[in-house]
């Protein structure tokens, strides 16, 4: 079992473009943390998707649409002049459709060069979601803007991507250290297509740019053995890290029980969740920007294990058009909402076919739509009974690669970027929540999924950590004195942890764990102080 590490994460901010043009144009000097990331709108051209090769690097040659990230705090400033001045004004003409704020003001534009002699402009967006489809607009409206300028001859945009890491501050073990994001794909049925979604769903992320991986979660039954057909079918270990090596194909990297050489389990449940956990944490996956799970049908320990050890970023839910589908999704709906997974979609699979120039629904219709109105869950995505889409599970390539203009590829390609968009907004609401405002020495809260924004004094949030180390777990007895906690403590870090929590560092360096259900309950503060100059 390898050591877990702690992740480290750096405090970001969003500057106003004024404070931008005033201060001067920052240029980070080092990497900024993804949880900033901004999500992108789901502008989508029904296109073939090209398949990227295993070493591809993140370069503006591309073909793939991504999306820029803010620059990091504490980075050193330089002078702005008035021509770089005219250049970031003419940059904030961009509206990020999803935030309404201008591409200057949100941080995305990094390396501004200006060359006033041959008027030569260029500057860098960064980039952190490859799948994201809007990179051309970005390219093409920051180089059409900065034209416009009297004085501009020349300008050179390039786009960037940043390494894959989590959003989340809590330890992870090494394995799922450098992975963006982690999509469930479940159903808690079986035989409703949920490998058939998670597998398809995996490789259209690819095909939109993205780096990927898929992990067979089903032990007793692996699918992706049969649905994938990777030249090197067993997996290998690392003797020297005593990892395993993930096998590839067309670029998506693999982990199955079924490449373990082992075919099906034969084994109890403990023993089950023991082998998926170390599958999965002591894999070698490298940078993903996505991993995606194909979980196995049901609610019991298995579920539980892999839901407690991944931080899952989010869910896709898989049904069918019967009623009995409903009622066993349903309990994985609520399953995922009691341990704060937010569940992005619903794919209703098999749900009709067309004849005769009309369309007929065999197993009758509304489970999908059920799920989505009971659940408040947001998109729903209908596949249609395809005899192609089965065999092509059968043949070991998937229908998204073997035909990618398709009806069924285009259906997945929106699901695709419904994945990516809602990801990244999961990530950027997860990244905020929670935030030590120094000017006003008050920590700000904002629990995603609401609209509402409170204050809370950080000693009140201290005296109110329920931990061990605080109150008695066999008496209830409070062992941290109301006196013990200084009236002026003020918190060292604050972290994300999962989609319920954050992790508070304090001065004396105990480690609070605070979940936003008990945020939401502590005393706010009212009067909030004036603001007092923070020294840089």
């Amino acid at each position: 079992m390898q050591l877990l590490q702690a992740l480290c994460s750096t405090n970001l901010y969003f500057p106003t473009l004024d404070s931008v043009l005033n201060r001067g144009y920052t240029s980070p000097k080092k990497s900024v943390h993804p949880s900033q990331v901004n999500f992108c709108v789901a502008f989508q051209r029904h296109e073939g998707v090209a398949w990227p090769s295993q070493n591809r690097s993140n370069s503006n040659s591309s073909p793939v649409a991504t999306r820029a990230a803010p620059v990091e705090a504490g980075s050193s400033t330089i002078s702005t002049s008035a021509s770089e001045k005219d250049v970031l004004k003419a940059l904030s003409q961009i509206i990020d459709p999803d935030f309404g704020t201008d591409i200057v003001s949100c941080g995305f534009v990094k390396d501004l060069l200006v060359d006033e002699d041959l008027g030569e402009v260029s500057f860098r967006l960064e980039l952190t979601t490859p799948a994201c489809p809007v990179k051309d607009m970005f390219e093409q409206k920051a180089n059409e803007v900065v034209a416009m300028l009297p004085w501009v001859t020349k300008v050179n945009v390039t786009m960037s991507a940043q390494p894959a890491r989590p959003v989340f501050g809590s330890q992870l073990p090494m394995g799922l250290q450098t992975i963006s994001n982690i999509v469930a794909v479940s159903s808690c049925k079986g035989g409703v297509g949920k490998s058939t979604v998670a597998i398809n769903l995996a490789y259209t992320l690819a095909g939109m740019g993205a780096r990927v991986g898929i992990f067979d979660a089903d032990v007793y039954g692996p699918s992706l053995p049969t649905m994938v057909s990777p030249e090197n079918r067993l997996l290998l270990v690392n003797p020297e890290k005593n990892t395993i090596i993930p096998t590839e194909y067309l670029g998506v990297k693999l982990v199955s029980f079924g490449f373990a050489g082992q075919g099906r389990a034969i084994m109890r449940g403990p023993m089950v969740s023991g082998v998926i956990n170390q599958l999965l944490t002591t894999t070698e996956w490298g940078e993903l920007d996505y991993l995606v799970i194909d979980m196995p049908p049901g609610t019991g320990d298995i579920q539980l294990t892999l839901c407690q050890v991944v931080p899952l970023t989010a869910a896709v839910i898989v049904t069918t058009p019967q009623k009995l589908a409903f009622i066993d999704v349903a309990k994985g709906v609520r399953m995922f909402s009691k341990l704060k997974v937010p569940c992005i979609s619903v794919v209703e699979n098999m749900c009709h076919f067309d004849a005769d120039g009309k369309r007929y629904y065999p197993f009758g219709r509304g489970s999908g739509s059920q799920v989505v109105q009971q659940f408040g869950i947001p998109h729903l995505f209908e596949l249609p009974i395809r005899p192609t889409l089965s065999a092509s599970g059968d043949s070991g390539m998937p229908e998204v690669v073997a035909d990618p203009l398709g009806e069924v590829s285009k259906t997945f390609q929106d699901l695709g970027v419904c994945v990516v968009q809602q990801c990244a907004k999961i990530r950027q609401q997860v990244s905020t929540a929670v935030r030590y405002d120094k000017s006003i020495k008050a920590i700000k809260v904002k629990v995603p999924n609401s609209n509402e924004e409170f204050l809370l004094h950080p000693a009140t949030v201290r005296r109110n950590d329920r931990s061990a180390q605080s109150v008695d777990e066999w008496t209830g007895e409070q062992k941290l004195q109301y006196a013990d906690v200084p009236e002026d403590i003020e918190p060292e870090d604050i972290r994300p942890m999962g989609n319920y929590a954050v992790s508070i560092t304090w001065p004396d360096g105990f480690s609070q764990i605070a979940p936003y259900d008990q945020l939401q309950t502590i005393e706010r503060l009212v009067d909030v102080p004036e603001p007092t100059p923070v020294q840089a």
